[in-house]
């Protein structure tokens, strides 16, 4: 015959587990979370705390792009109203809340304070 045939090569030195085949992985993973995982982390961290601190008078835009003056926080069933227009006060989840446009200044319900002056 004019070819021969071909034999497989027999494998050489197929050791056991090499550290060094895992180094790219790890890598892979360390960038991810400086880039990616801690970032977004920092950002949620932020919004809750922004969230937190909204009271009444604060100018805000939900998600969807609306803007109105926060007229109440109710704590218990986690939703703001939002008057958007004179005499239009809408319910709003608090976390659809994107940003708060202006603070107010802390807002004292007292009586006492209102008779003294």
């Amino acid at each position: 015959m004019l070819i021969s045939p071909a034999y497989a090569q027999a494998a050489g030195g197929a050791g056991g587990f090499d550290i060094l085949s895992l180094a790219p992985l790890v890598l892979i993973f360390v960038v991810f979370y400086f880039l990616l995982i801690r970032p977004q982390q920092k950002k949620v961290k932020e919004h809750k705390e922004m969230l937190s601190k909204i009271r009444r008078k604060d100018r805000v835009v939900t998600s969807g792009g609306i803007l109105g003056t926060v007229t109440k926080v109710n704590d218990n069933d986690d939703t703001v109203k939002l008057e958007v227009a004179e005499g239009v006060v809408v319910d709003v989840r608090r976390s659809m809340i994107a940003e708060v446009v202006s603070r107010s200044e802390p807002v004292n319900d007292s009586k006492d304070d209102s008779k003294s002056k």
